[in-house]
């Protein structure tokens, strides 16, 4: 598995080309692998506990991480654009 997004053949993850972001998201739902692997570390919690949560495969979890792990430069471009949306339009960030 390579660490750019765009070489690595994902299995539960796809790009959306209506969303601004660069990192990718589960087939077929909302949701992107940054909130499971962000929330795991924040929640201290278990693949089990995160696949449950979210209604996903483990597998689809393990990917969530091998992914999120893999491209760090992709999350923090989508994390800087969204701050500088955000203070664009008046909402201070801590």
């Amino acid at each position: 598995m390579t660490t750019n997004a765009s070489k690595t053949q994902w299995q539960y993850l796809e790009q959306r080309s209506s969303s601004w972001r660069k990192q990718l998201h589960f087939k077929g739902r909302r949701l992107r692998p940054f909130t499971v692997w962000s929330t795991m570390q924040v929640e201290e919690m278990t693949l089990s506990e995160a696949a449950y949560n979210w209604d996903l495969s483990l597998d689809e979890v393990a990917e969530a991480i091998a992914y999120c792990q893999a491209n760090q430069d992709v999350l923090k471009q989508d994390a800087e654009a969204e701050r500088r949306y955000l203070e664009e339009r008046g909402i201070e960030l801590l």
